[in-house]
């Protein structure tokens, strides 16, 4: 398992997405715009990541 984590800031709304989107960012631990966290660069965490990545920013730490 690889140390590597990834910064995972939300830039757009969750409001009227899908819910299984609104599910990933719970997930994910993300629920205002602006905010940043820290994830563990797993497949699960990518999953998650791939299928919002119209609301995030995402950079590798």
């Amino acid at each position: 398992m690889s140390g590597k984590k990834l910064s995972v800031m939300l830039t757009r709304s969750k409001n009227g997405r899908l819910k299984s989107h609104q599910l990933c960012l719970k997930g994910l631990g993300l629920s205002r715009i602006r905010q940043v966290v820290h994830v563990v660069d797993t497949p699960e965490n990518r999953g998650m990541i791939n299928k919002i990545a119209y609301m995030l920013k995402v950079e590798e730490v």
